[in-house]
């Protein structure tokens, strides 16, 4: 996936919430033309500092990265992301590996993407490869 230069803030805005989060690990990542998916560990956190949940990260993550996009289309307080996310807990190695190459391999699959402006189908919250049903927050 070739970005532009919005998708480079998203991209570089991702990796830098480990400067943010000391508790946070990432895994898979990719920046699609109209939306992202990654994997983010929350782990123990050793340091002491306030610990964020999944919420406040992503919520940070959002803002950051809008207020950067929006500065360089000269626009203030224009929404860039959708309202909420998808969130999925993963609970065993298999179903890691199976998400991990579902994010490897979205960009393949764009034309057929039920997420693409113009395709017909309503997405219903599900990744159909995986079976496994997405929790809107």
């Amino acid at each position: 996936m070739q970005l532009n230069d919005y998708g480079k803030i998203a991209y570089a805005h991702w990796y830098n919430l480990l400067q943010h989060h000391h508790h946070l690990e990432l895994d898979e990542f990719i920046v699609m033309p109209n939306h992202l998916h990654g994997i983010l560990v929350l782990t123990d956190d050793t340091t002491g500092k306030k610990r964020h949940g999944l919420p406040e990260i992503l919520r940070g993550f959002k803002t950051f990265a809008a207020r950067r996009i929006n500065k360089m289309r000269h626009l203030s307080g224009v929404s860039v992301w959708q309202r909420g996310y998808y969130e999925h807990i993963i609970r065993h190695e298999r179903a890691l590996r199976a998400i991990r190459q579902y994010i490897a391999n979205n960009p393949l699959s764009w034309e057929m993407d039920e997420l693409r402006p113009n395709n017909s189908q309503v997405w219903d919250g599900r990744i159909q490869d995986l079976g496994l049903q997405m929790k809107r927050m």
